[in-house]
């Protein structure tokens, strides 16, 4: 078995190597061979983080006023308990994310998931609020560093046809995760009648993180990090393990070691707020910040939203039995709403690539925009055209986010940084998004007491406009780029007779052969 397109120079980059596409010897692609085992385990182990993401961010919805229960919070204290975790998330990100443009990859990839077991067992046997806000807190700071990292090991060792849909599918059990989550809760209020319920949970997770755990500290470094660090040797030993299969091939791996590789070392956060760079980071970080306020909000507050609008348990009924028939009600509400999520993202994986990562976003922010207003009309009657319309909205909101703003964001952000920025710049966007995150969970108690459900609502609906908006001032189009190609995307334009690095109009407008490429 040969390279697709004749033989190798002796010197290659590593997207060039992974990028290659086995052939038979007649010179029929050998399509099954394009993904290895390797490649599989990664994508699989960077799937288990955002699944944990999704399963515990949203099953705090779900235990919440079981929590408040035991614990006798109030509307503060309620806030602080679901902001724990993405005020952790948000720090985590850009605090120890960023580490792995200095470290590496792979050790963060192991280390965050180590914190996440220790602090899930501390939340299923927390005594008291402050240990259990602690511990969210520590969970969130476990997920937060997940966010960039598990990114770069999956685009860092894909092939640039497989990328988009690559991330988006390990992104999708955010949904999967958040559904689960849900479910969980459904299952456990549906079979016990305790207070503590919400213990058990958070518990049904320490397991399967440990076995995630184990199974990241047999994936190999990213070579993109090891050649960016001048490892040339190191580069070359994990990328033959990452393309390891049965026949072999390729037979030997000879890595290209430029300039730029061993000359510019990792750069600091100022970076990304100069020029050429300020651009990427605006667009990462910002439509993040917005499409958190709303995905963050819906997501956790679902239940209580929907609970509240059904409203089969009286509000003054203060014993265990309807607190928890209260809570198993909006819970198996929010399910239903949840399935859109899985809808959404689906949908983005089998369109990213034809429609583009800009596109998607813009439509998507205008899609939750008509949701929420669809939802915060439901204020306005009663009966059952109150309920068919806070569900029809909230669905709608669902499926607009993963098809947009949700996915694409966590994608962009990725996409728009070289190797040497990446888990900086990510991890930035991705703190930057949790802040939204953060506002929401810690203010929505609040808000919805004070202003109302349409008021919450019609504002969520102006800051997703705002989303689309941005999304198309400052887009930077990363549609058929490989990854070589992003590291000098805003390299100073080539000669007339040079056909190397692409410039920052480029990015904007890719042309047509760049389009096909995925």
């Amino acid at each position: 078995m040969g390279a697709e397109g004749g033989p190798a120079p002796d010197a290659l980059s590593v997207q060039a190597y992974i990028d290659e596409v086995p052939t038979w010897h007649d010179g029929t692609p050998s399509l099954a061979g394009t993904q290895t085992r390797m490649q599989r385990r990664i994508w699989f182990l960077a799937s288990a983080g955002k699944f944990f993401e999704g399963m515990i961010i949203f099953m705090v919805g779900v235990a919440l006023p079981l929590i408040k229960l035991e614990f006798s919070l109030n509307a503060n204290q309620t806030g602080l308990v679901t902001a724990a975790p993405l005020l952790g998330i948000m720090i985590g990100a850009t605090a120890l994310g960023n580490l792995s443009d200095r470290f590496g990859r792979r050790g963060l990839f192991v280390f965050e998931m180590v914190l996440l077991t220790i602090f899930l067992v501390g939340v299923s046997v927390s005594p008291g609020l402050p240990v259990l806000v602690g511990c969210l807190f520590g969970l969130g700071l476990a997920l937060g560093c997940d966010y960039p990292t598990a990114h770069m090991m999956i685009s860092e060792t894909i092939s640039t046809a497989n990328r988009g849909r690559s991330v988006l599918s390990a992104f999708a059990f955010q949904a999967i995760g958040a559904t689960a989550g849900t479910l969980i809760g459904v299952i456990i209020l549906g079979n016990r009648d305790e207070v503590s319920d919400w213990r058990w949970m958070f518990a049904v997770a320490i397991i399967p993180a440990i076995v995630v755990t184990i199974g990241r500290t047999f994936v190999v470094q990213s070579p993109h990090w090891l050649l960016e660090r001048g490892k040339v040797a190191q580069a070359q030993v994990h990328l033959a393990r990452l393309l390891e299969r049965e026949p072999k091939y390729p037979t030997s791996i000879t890595l290209e070691a430029t300039a730029s590789d061993r000359a510019e070392g990792t750069a600091g956060w100022a970076t990304l707020f100069r020029r050429p760079w300020r651009r990427s980071t605006i667009l990462a970080s910002v439509p993040w910040f917005l499409q958190d306020l709303g995905t963050y909000g819906i997501g956790i507050f679902t239940p209580t939203i929907v609970a509240a609008t059904v409203g089969t348990v009286a509000a003054d009924d203060g014993t265990v039995t309807s607190a928890i028939a209260g809570d198993l009600n909006g819970a198996e509400g929010a399910a239903v709403i949840d399935v859109l999520l899985l809808v959404g993202i689906a949908l983005a994986i089998v369109s990213v690539n034809r429609f583009g990562r800009i596109k998607l976003q813009i439509v998507g922010f205008l899609g939750c925009a008509a949701g929420l207003a669809i939802a915060a009309l439901s204020t306005a009657v009663g009966g059952t055209m109150q309920i068919l319309l806070i569900f029809g909205g909230f669905m709608l909101f669902n499926l607009m986010t993963n098809l947009g703003p949700n996915s694409m964001t966590y994608l962009l952000a990725g996409e728009v940084f070289p190797t040497r920025l990446r888990g900086t710049g990510a991890g930035l966007a991705a703190s930057f998004g949790k802040v939204g995150a953060v506002l929401t969970a810690f203010l929505f108690p609040l808000l919805l007491d004070s202003w109302g459900t349409m008021a919450v609502l019609t504002i969520l609906v102006a800051t997703s406009l705002l989303g689309a908006f941005v999304t198309w001032k400052f887009s930077v189009d990363t549609n058929g780029l490989s990854m070589a190609q992003l590291d000098q995307m805003y390299d100073e334009p080539p000669t007339p007779t040079s056909t190397s690095a692409p410039t920052r109009n480029d990015l904007a407008q890719p042309d047509a052969d760049e389009a096909s490429l995925v």
